[in-house]
């Protein structure tokens, strides 16, 4: 994996992203953390009511624990299109997608 991390924190991050989607077998995940340093993970959801990417779900996730801002968020697996629920919170997180080549790039 090639590392553009400039935060330590963002690599930690696709640490708990690459180990989730590992784990799990799901289609991505993804890991967030908040502006007081606390960490969510989550996997997308492909339920016959209710189908959210990894982003949409670590997001409520994280907005369920009344988190303030989001500092940086990492996406492994298949790249998530509905990054604009972090963005429109959250204008100055990082946002990182890793793909199954193990490539990083800013989402």
């Amino acid at each position: 994996m090639s590392n553009i991390f400039e935060n330590p924190e963002d690599q930690k991050l696709a640490t708990l992203a690459i180990s989730t989607l590992a784990r799990t077998g799901a289609k991505q995940a993804a890991a967030l953390r908040d502006t007081t340093g606390r960490t969510y993970v989550a996997i997308n959801i492909a339920a016959p009511n209710l189908t959210l990417d990894a982003v949409q779900a670590v997001f409520t996730v994280a907005a369920a624990s009344q988190i303030a801002g989001i500092e940086g968020v990492v996406i492994a697996g298949e790249k998530a299109a509905l990054t604009a629920v972090i963005t429109d919170n959250s204008p100055q997180a990082t946002i990182f997608h890793i793909d199954a080549n193990g490539d990083v790039a800013r989402a």
